[in-house]
């Protein structure tokens, strides 16, 4: 019988697929990549996970990066390129090997939002298969957040914050308004990846501006406009999983 390997990023969306699978497949897998840079309520969410799911999480880690986007960025010499971010490809989709064997089918937290991404993915890696529960059922990012609700779990801090993902705290994916809101909520962290920007230079630069006679100028942080960010103007729709990006060069 061909094994489901779902993966946990401890975010809502990811544990309602989760659980949907293993009401199916009790005997599926979950692992989990552990990543230093995430906010530290993400352990908190996956140990109530764990009880809801009635099965423990796998939890591996990249450790020639020691499970740090920084070491990621600093040894790569860049944050995010045209094929996306390394540190995606590096601390989650290549530490997969560890536990994957032939056949296995791996379960994607795609909310229905997000179809047309599931079958880019499906085209992308056509040697997979993959399984998205969540638009099979139907169910949008909304209705997971009700699930983990009303399943009595505390989401991760970060969503409560506003943030409309469980990700690292600063990730090159997020947009002006996403880097505006990390500095105001947490400026010792936009600070140390600001160094790490400058120290490796322009080429690490992952934002642009979005209007004005910079309009499209990759920036620096420290050139980040003044602002609190608000997110639902940005409309912030970037995750991170082991598949979400195909990094093959530098930018």
């Amino acid at each position: 019988m061909k094994r489901r390997i779902c993966q946990f990023s401890c975010g809502a969306a990811s544990a309602v697929a989760t659980k949907l699978t293993l009401s199916k497949f009790p005997d599926s897998i979950i692992v989990n990549a552990y990543i230093q840079q995430e906010q530290s309520d993400n352990r908190r969410f996956l140990l109530d996970c764990e009880t809801w799911f009635g099965q423990k999480i796998i939890v591996v880690q990249n450790e020639k990066y020691a499970g740090s986007t920084y070491e990621v960025w600093k040894r790569k010499q860049f944050m995010k390129g045209r094929h996306g971010a390394p540190c995606s490809l590096e601390l989650k989709r290549s530490i997969l090997a560890t536990v994957k064997a032939p056949g296995d089918i791996y379960v994607i937290g795609f909310t229905v939002e997000e179809s047309d991404r599931f079958h880019t993915l499906c085209e992308r890696f056509p040697e997979e298969t993959f399984e998205a529960p969540l638009i099979a059922a139907n169910l949008s990012k909304s209705d997971c957040f009700a699930l983990i609700d009303k399943a009595g779990i505390i989401l991760p801090l970060m969503y409560r914050l506003g943030y409309s993902n469980a990700n690292c705290v600063g990730c090159p994916k997020g947009g002006q308004n996403y880097w505006q809101k990390i500095r105001r909520d947490y400026p010792a962290q936009f600070a140390e990846i600001q160094q790490i920007q400058e120290d490796i230079g322009l080429g690490a630069g992952f934002l642009a501006f979005r209007s004005g006679p910079r309009k499209g100028e990759r920036m620096m942080l420290k050139d980040l406009p003044a602002g609190d960010g608000n997110l639902p103007d940005e409309m912030e729709e970037f995750s991170c999983s082991y598949f979400c990006e195909e990094v093959k060069e530098m930018p």
